[in-house]
């Protein structure tokens, strides 16, 4: 029995709740949809949900600030304005228990200076992809954790940015085990997202799933109306063959008629691949 569940599912230590989450900006004018208003039932996700490793879109630095309180937790990334604190994070948190960080980076979207802040083919806003390697400390499995936001309105941005960004993972992980988490502003019918989901490289977790929980959109505009099934889904969540994706789930969960975010999260339990 031991055995069959070694080899079948694979146990449970192997497995990581990773997790996508566009956390929307600190807007003072979101009124009743402010980050102060919605800040711990957006942490008290996480803490249910227990992700152990997330990446987080639109997070400026005091929101990073908060999401630091949250216990046991870690992250990497920078600003996309001034590569330090301004301007939105595309940052990536972890359980420090649970994943030993060896080393990160961030770097830009844009043809010209992948190193420095700037806009990238005719994008409206800097873009940025930051990246982690990790261990498990239970499973010695290794992995790298790429994050990004992609732009809302440079079409050639958008596909120019996916491109890269496959050029980059080879570059900097080689042929290690992959995660690809972001909001990409595209659903599943874009080239963007085909670039991806083509590759040979990376699949999308949607597909791949054993279990479903939604398949909701995963924007919501603060709108309590339940997105088309199926349709939407621009928050996306890719992996290499290295994992096997035992659940994926868009939560929608709301508190007092309200989201925590004009995103919904989306969660995927993966188990590794074993040695």
């Amino acid at each position: 029995m031991i055995m069959l569940l070694a080899g079948g599912l694979g146990v449970k230590a192997q497995d990581l709740n990773i997790a996508t989450y566009n956390i929307r900006y600190n807007n003072p004018d979101d009124s009743l949809n402010a980050w102060p208003y919605r800040k711990e039932p957006l942490m008290n996700m996480v803490r249910f949900y227990d992700f152990d490793i997330f990446g987080v879109q639109e997070a400026l630095a005091g929101q990073v600030k908060d999401l630091s309180e949250l216990k046991g937790y870690d992250h990497v990334g920078v600003g996309r304005d001034d590569g330090k604190d301004k301007g939105e994070f595309s940052a990536i948190f972890y359980k420090k228990e649970r994943l030993k960080l060896i080393t990160s980076g961030t770097f830009w979207l844009s043809a010209t200076d992948v190193q420095h802040p700037n806009k990238g083919w005719d994008a409206a806003l800097p873009r940025i992809c930051t990246w982690a390697n990790f261990e498990d400390k239970k499973t010695g499995f290794k992995f790298y954790h790429f994050n990004t936001h992609f732009d809302h309105r440079g079409v050639e941005a958008r596909r120019e940015s996916a491109k890269l960004i496959m050029r980059m993972m080879k570059e900097i992980a080689g042929s290690s085990a992959l995660v690809l988490s972001g909001d990409f502003n595209v659903d599943q019918n874009n080239e963007s997202y085909h670039l991806f989901n083509n590759s040979g490289l990376l699949k999308d977790a949607y597909q791949t799933a054993a279990v479903k929980l939604s398949d909701n959109g995963t924007f919501n505009a603060f709108k309590m109306a339940t997105p088309a099934s199926d349709t939407g889904r621009i928050d996306h969540l890719f992996f290499s063959k290295q994992f096997t994706i035992r659940r994926y789930g868009v939560l929608t969960n709301s508190f007092q008629g309200r989201y925590p975010s004009d995103h919904f999260p989306v969660m995927v339990v993966a188990a590794q691949q074993a040695k």
